[in-house]
């Protein structure tokens, strides 16, 4: 008995290190590398990195995900410098700032790594030189925000910024706020720190103290939008102002599911990670190319109509 026990164990044992060798013998040999700005353990980013991982191992490269522990474009710099010293493969970068990643970008094309953008940063890519964009075009999808809230009622809304000097999120409240215009509204931006929700959630309760006449508040991402909801909550105002954000986390799918959020802009972000990844494999194997350089994956309007459905995909990690 003991003999045949052991004869099992044996050839299990052999039967997975088999396994494991095919497995890596399968494996493309190719080294990809992702620098964003937005950390794994962002709800935002979780997502991202979920996608990249996902990639990686359904076109079987070796991927490594990268980010500085805060919005910070020096270290964001270093690191993707970092990288190209390591020669990989291929390199993702979302770009945030250009004027201060721009450099290091050009850097690693020019030694021959090719270099796709995801999430920030469309507006840039072409001038860049990157083989695509992944995301949405921020502009645009703030603008559409922006008419929807108008359509609702909305006259006098705060745009929440949690990371000013961030192109996209600057972009995403111009375009809110250009959009307002044009439907007679205005917009004051009110910036707040993204390491702070606490003091995020005073502010907003001070602008609202400060001005009765704002009915909206307009946020770029869920670390702005959990403190408005608490700001609200706060003040007993909670239904009286409209709220809209930019990005899915659970809170706001249940803000906007249990009709305290008026919709969520979603660009898709696990998308932009699983595609980047995707789109670096088949260039290195097989030198395609999109068809063009902007690869739209937003925006997309989660509302109270599709919130529930889209909370269950999230639970997943995957929205």
């Amino acid at each position: 008995m003991f003999r045949l026990v052991k004869f099992v164990i044996v050839t299990l044992v052999a039967a997975l290190a088999f396994g494991a060798l095919a497995q890596a013998q399968d494996m493309r040999p190719y080294r990809i590398v992702v620098v964003t700005h937005g950390q794994a353990s962002d709800p935002f980013w979780s997502v991202v990195k979920k996608g990249v991982d996902q990639a990686a191992a359904d076109m079987r490269v070796s991927v490594e995900y990268q980010a500085p522990a805060t919005f910070d474009m020096v270290a964001m710099s270093q690191l993707i410098e970092a990288a190209i010293a390591t020669e990989p493969d291929g390199l993702v970068v979302s770009v945030p700032d250009p004027d201060a990643l721009g450099p290091a970008i050009r850097t690693a094309i020019a030694a021959g790594i090719p270099v796709i953008s995801i999430n920030s940063g469309s507006d840039v890519a072409e001038e860049l030189g990157v083989l695509a964009h992944i995301g949405q075009t921020e502009y645009e999808a703030g603008y559409g925000g922006g008419q929807r809230m108008a359509a609702a009622g909305a006259t006098n809304a705060l745009c929440v910024n949690q990371e000013v000097g961030n192109i996209g999120l600057d972009l995403r409240c111009q375009g809110f706020t250009d959009a307002m215009a044009e439907a007679g509204g205005k917009v004051s931006v009110l910036a707040v720190e993204l390491a702070d929700p606490t003091g995020t959630v005073n502010r907003i309760s001070a602008a609202l103290a400060a001005d009765p006449t704002i009915d909206a508040i307009f946020t770029l991402g869920p670390t702005g939008a959990a403190p408005a909801l608490e700001a609200l909550e706060r003040e007993g105002m909670m239904g009286e102002i409209l709220v809209a954000t930019f990005d899915l986390s659970p809170e706001v799918l249940a803000a906007v599911r249990d009709g305290n959020m008026l919709f969520a802009i979603d660009q898709q972000q696990y998308t932009q990670g699983y595609l980047a990844v995707v789109y670096m494999t088949l260039f290195l194997e097989n030198l395609n190319t999109p068809g063009q350089i902007l690869i739209p994956t937003g925006p997309g309007f989660v509302t109270q109509e599709t919130a529930a459905q889209v909370i269950e995909l999230s639970a997943a990690g995957t929205r």
